[in-house]
């Protein structure tokens, strides 16, 4: 989702010649305060978020500062378009992370006014924390996964739907042991109601199911098919070489991170997708509680989902196999020695007694770390 870095300041650039200015986005206004080289009071005024509009604060911005001008904004729902049409007439804007921003205690007051006033002085001060935005091309992936995402999400609660309605009617499956599955399908198809009334509702339930499960095989196949273009094609393959990571997971992986160049260490990439202890610690009192769960969820989910895998005895099935052929021994060999460690680990853990979700959440967090090293360039393979 977005990349966390601190702001520093060019020292080639002398403050005194910079104009600073701070913007609180909404969907139809902006609050725009600027700081002018010179004056210590801001110059305040709101204007439009129409593309005439955003023209028109780029002049006024050119006219009235000296050299240059830095904008800067909270990320939110109106997503990265102002920053890239602020970048495109020749300023420099900076997209904030929210949840990062400084807050003084006793404030009790927040309006518009007084919170773009607080970033242009924020941001003059190098207190900000910059989040790395997508291109546009990276972000329309990202968009498609998370469209497959919700997609699946409304599967799982169409089926509940037509669980829920069958287990009233004591319509229950018992001929395998999976549902869902073609039986279970078949299954369905061939049911009959004799009032009309629940007849329409499991029709119009079983529609439902049948038209979910065909836009999922839709997005899966256009995300595999993007997954096996440039620029993802390469570490797409080396994600797939992992067990438990396949063709969509290692494409949303790729899309929501989308450039380990910003990520300088695993422990980096470990707490930007929120898999570190939270602390709480003070003088000599220390106190490390549950995952700070901060920064991507959907990546976070991934990898959980994928660290249950680290459960089984390491071993190569046949799509694994499949999977690796024609990849970098260095890419096999990290693999190979995440299965076996996770898999130790995952076994130590159990039998001290550690509840599975919180091992697998462990397992989660020390995979993070070979995909580091698969992904990062220049990384070179060390030993155990």
């Amino acid at each position: 989702m977005r990349r966390q870095s601190r702001i520093r300041e060019e020292p080639v650039v002398s403050q005194d010649t910079i104009t600073w200015v701070g913007m609180d986005v909404h969907k139809n206004s902006i609050r725009v305060a600027a700081f002018f080289p010179g004056q210590p009071e801001p110059v305040e005024w709101q204007g439009a978020t129409t593309p005439e509009a955003i023209r028109r604060l780029c002049r006024t911005l050119r006219r009235e500062a000296s050299e240059e001008v830095r904008c800067c904004y909270e990320a939110g729902p109106t997503g990265y378009a102002l920053q890239r049409q602020l970048r495109a007439a020749g300023l420099g804007c900076t997209v904030i992370a929210p949840s990062l921003t400084p807050i003084k205690p006793g404030a009790r007051i927040k309006t518009d006014r007084r919170d773009a006033r607080k970033l242009a002085e924020l941001f003059r001060a190098g207190m900000l924390t910059e989040v790395h935005p997508p291109n546009e091309r990276e972000e329309a992936l990202r968009d498609l996964c998370r469209c497959r995402e919700d997609a699946h999400q409304d599967l799982t609660r169409a089926r509940h739907r037509m669980g829920k309605f069958l287990l009233r009617r004591h319509c229950v499956y018992d001929l395998t042991k999976r549902n869902w599955g073609s039986g279970h399908l078949q299954w369905l198809h061939q049911l009959r109601f004799e009032d009309a009334a629940s007849r329409a509702t499991f029709e119009n339930y079983l529609l439902s199911i049948d038209q979910l499960m065909e836009r999922l095989r839709q997005l899966e196949a256009t995300l595999a098919e993007l997954g096996s273009q440039e620029p993802y094609r390469e570490p797409v393959a080396w994600l797939r070489c992992f067990r438990g990571i396949d063709t969509v997971t290692a494409v949303s992986l790729v899309a929501e991170l989308h450039d380990f160049r910003r990520f300088r260490s695993a422990r980096a990439l470990m707490a930007y997708v929120g898999l570190v202890p939270s602390e709480a610690s003070s003088g000599e009192r220390e106190c490390r509680g549950g995952i700070t769960k901060a920064g991507n969820q959907h990546v976070r989910r991934l990898l959980v989902e994928a660290a249950w895998h680290t459960r089984f005895r390491p071993a190569l099935s046949l799509s694994l196999r499949r999977r690796r052929e024609g990849q970098p021994v260095r890419v096999i060999a990290i693999a190979d020695r995440a299965q076996a460690r996770l898999y130790r680990r995952f076994v130590r853990m159990t039998m001290r007694g550690k509840p599975s979700p919180k091992v697998v959440v462990a397992m989660a967090r020390e995979l993070v770390g070979y995909l580091w090293a698969v992904l990062y360039p220049g990384v070179m393979t060390q030993g155990n």
